[in-house]
């Protein structure tokens, strides 16, 4: 029977049986199916990734307010093409979660983890011709670093103490205290590498990765044409890859039937299953850190009142909302942003349950009236609609209204995420717990999204952060993930599986649970059959 598989499985890689042709043929002769992807994924890599054609995205999440500034990349289309043309130091593998060298060739700690040394490749290069120096890592890492900066990736940053250059190709990072986890946040894709680091012109599209830009219309289109001095052989195999804006659900569906696009993201749950029965297209889902949040802002009224938010929180019925808005493709969440995904996750925080009453008790302690307004688009996540719609009929069972209101897709995530009061949002997660709580909830993170500070969580991220005893450390973040859980802004009712659209014709799809679409890397990993 392994023998048939394997032969099968050389069909596929040639291009003369489907994927799914080659898994109805495993189902039947009862091999499990882990077994057979896996089978067929070394049979396809073993052929060798086939070079040349246009590899096309379609995917939401731009609009014209987007940047090819890395330090502002905030959704999923500057963040897939960032990619494309620019890489970080490091990068997590899809296999286990390791980071693991790129654009430096090793690195090391010196003991106690508070000086890191990055050894950087000898003979990168950067689309302009420039060879890639620590000069140019230095500069890219003081760019975002600063009160001034606008990065994403300040939060990281302020970890930081200073960073300089000993000599051409090394770069020293000396941190304000230890941090074992410093290359983790290294791979933080705001962190690609500039020449100059950027400081001239941050939006130039200039970096070292395997495709130039040719356009980028926000909003619209995004191209890259393979850069001919490229340094990596293993990724970068289409000859052109692009990028169609694509917000609308069914746009995108129709534009990968229609053979316009090869993949495509956020593929409702709903029409999932419907999607994989259509000829030549595979569903690709992969459980990860990726969730879907519903953001109170604990600064602003009537957020600020701790009886609200528990009332919030308690009005949400989240087996429904897995089962009715992501259709099972995800599991439940308990209003922290860490889950099984991630090492040292605890696992006996109390799970918080639909509860109608202990939601009415808080209402009524926190002595509010009138409706909330929360305001969602489906360019926060596929369903987001639905899922406030839910949200609303669940919650006025507590006694609680729920004003929901539709924002325009084009423009949310610089209008809408992070100003507004309460509003859906989508996070991808990051590597590690270190790093989604200091991007995301550390006092002062820039995109602390639900506005919660409090100097004693702050305190505990850095105890856990020079901690070197795995069970001490795992007892901190326990402590953190309750207080976030008990007190914090994030009503967090379900962590999703990314689930992506890809054609037959795409080879040499790996997922990664880091985030959807192999964690951006779509686009330079797989080829064209």
């Amino acid at each position: 029977m392994s023998d048939k598989l394997k032969q099968l499985s050389k069909e596929v890689a040639k291009g003369r049986m489907s994927r799914r042709d080659f898994l109805g043929m495993a189902g039947t002769l009862g091999v499990a199916l882990p077994f057979a992807s896996s089978l067929l994924s070394q049979s396809v890599m073993a052929a060798g990734p086939k070079k040349g054609g246009n590899l096309v995205l379609g995917l939401v999440g731009g609009s014209a307010t987007d940047s090819l500034d890395p330090a502002l990349n905030a959704s999923q289309v500057p963040f897939h093409f960032g990619y494309c043309w620019a890489e970080t130091l490091v990068e997590t593998s899809p296999i286990d979660g390791s980071v693991t060298p790129h654009l430096a060739e090793s690195f090391e700690a010196e003991p106690g983890a508070k000086v890191w040394h990055f050894h950087l490749r000898k003979g990168v290069t950067f689309h302009n011709g420039k060879e890639l120096v620590a000069d140019d890592v230095v500069k890219t890492l003081q760019r975002h670093s600063g009160e001034e900066t606008k990065s994403g990736a300040l939060g990281i940053m302020r970890g930081i103490e200073k960073v300089e250059a000993a000599g051409q190709y090394e770069v020293v990072v000396t941190l304000k205290s230890g941090n074992a986890d410093l290359p983790y946040l290294m791979s933080d894709y705001h962190l690609v590498i500039q020449p100059g680091g950027g400081f001239d012109k941050p939006d130039a599209g200039i970096g070292t990765g395997p495709y130039q830009v040719e356009v980028a219309e926000h909003g619209i289109r995004y191209m890259g044409k393979k850069y001919a001095g490229y340094w990596n052989d293993s990724v970068g195999h289409a000859d052109t890859v692009e990028i169609l804006v694509l917000n609308d659900q069914t746009a995108r569906m129709s534009a990968l039937q229609s053979g316009r696009v090869h993949m495509i993201n956020r593929v409702d749950p709903k029409t999932a299953k419907l999607l994989a029965r259509m000829p030549k297209i595979n569903i690709e889902n992969t459980s990860g850190r990726g969730h879907y949040p519903f953001l109170m802002h604990c600064d602003k009224a009537p957020f600020d009142n701790l009886d609200l938010r528990l009332a919030m929180k308690n009005a949400i019925d989240r087996e429904a909302l897995v089962k009715r808005v992501l259709h099972g493709y995800g599991s439940v969440g308990n209003d922290f942003p860490i889950n099984k995904a991630y090492d040292l996750f605890p696992t006996d925080i109390k799970q918080r349950v639909y509860d109608p009453d202990r939601a009415a008790h808080h209402y009524k302690k926190s002595g509010h009236s009138g409706p909330v307004v929360l305001r969602v688009s489906d360019a926060a996540f596929s369903g987001a609609v639905d899922a406030a719609v839910l949200y609303q009929q669940q919650a006025a069972k507590a006694g609680i209204k729920i004003e929901v209101k539709r924002e325009p897709s084009d423009g949310y995530w610089s209008n809408v995420w992070n100003v507004q009061p309460f509003s859906a949002s989508y996070w991808s997660g990051r590597p590690t717990q270190d790093g989604m709580y200091t991007v995301g909830y550390k006092s002062d993170a820039d995109w602390n999204d639900t506005k919660w500070f409090r100097p004693k969580f702050d305190k505990l991220l850095i105890q856990a952060r020079v901690e070197l005893d795995q069970g001490l450390r795992a007892d901190l973040y326990r402590e953190m993930g309750q207080m976030v859980h008990d007190d914090g802004g994030a009503i967090i009712p379900m962590f999703n599986d990314y689930i992506d659209g890809v054609s037959e014709q795409v080879q040499g799809y790996i997922k990664d649970p880091a985030a959807e679409l192999s964690n951006g890397h779509s686009l330079i990993r797989c080829w064209l059959a």
